[in-house]
């Protein structure tokens, strides 16, 4: 039984590290959408195809780890509990990856047309959904059971950020020229939102693991 445990136990060290591995390029993914669209720097646009199939082998990887250990270790409540958290994570983690690429698609659209005034309220907005996914991994890392709360909280935060500059979108008068950049606008503060709201998830998840229980 004690070298069961302990074999389960190297699995979950694993698997955590490669979940790691895989937050730490959705995070730098994010962070480069952000300099994409905020920045002009389009030429790191180049490097999402890479970076998401990256992402994307992680994610099949760490589910077929999940799947294997189920399959070969019998897990016992709390062990599927904590399969079960990590099959999600992964899920939100792939996802976010997913919006970001959405975001540098976008960055070289709207390079063509000049920056819209609200800009700077958008990229607060992602400042803060990068500093959530930030704080979530950390407290993956640090397996912070009390993480989630706070971040529900941030999430907040980033919700009432939607809603104004969203409203500032829809009711702006007297459009000159193409509306285009203003869905583009529109579809980026959506994907933020949502961003936001894996970054959450994640979080709620780590507590989920550490607890029994999403804060």
């Amino acid at each position: 039984m004690l070298e069961r445990t302990t074999y389960f136990q190297k699995c979950l060290r694993r698997l955590k590290q490669d979940v790691l591995r895989m937050g730490a390029l959705v995070e730098d993914s994010f962070r480069l959408s952000h300099q994409c669209l905020f920045a002009g720097k389009l030429e790191l646009a180049q490097e999402f195809q890479s970076r998401e199939k990256r992402i994307d082998q992680y994610y099949r990887q760490i589910e077929e780890e999940c799947a294997t250990i189920l399959t070969l270790q019998a897990p016992v409540a709390k062990e599927l509990r904590i399969l079960s958290a990590y099959m999600q994570l992964v899920r939100d983690l792939e996802r976010i990856g997913d919006y970001a690429q959405n975001l540098t698609e976008m960055a070289v659209k709207l390079f063509n047309y000049p920056p819209h005034p609200c800009m700077k309220e958008i990229e607060e907005m992602s400042d803060f959904a990068q500093g959530m996914l930030r704080k979530s991994l950390k407290a993956l890392g640090e397996l912070d059971g009390t993480a989630g709360e706070t971040i529900k909280h941030l999430d907040d935060e980033v919700d009432n950020a939607y809603t104004k500059i969203y409203q500032t979108l829809a009711q702006q008068r007297n459009i000159q020229g193409a509306v285009e950049p203003i869905l583009l606008l529109a579809l980026a503060i959506r994907d933020l939102e949502r961003m936001a709201d894996h970054a959450t998830n994640i979080a709620q998840r780590v507590s989920y693991i550490v607890n029994g229980h999403r804060d």
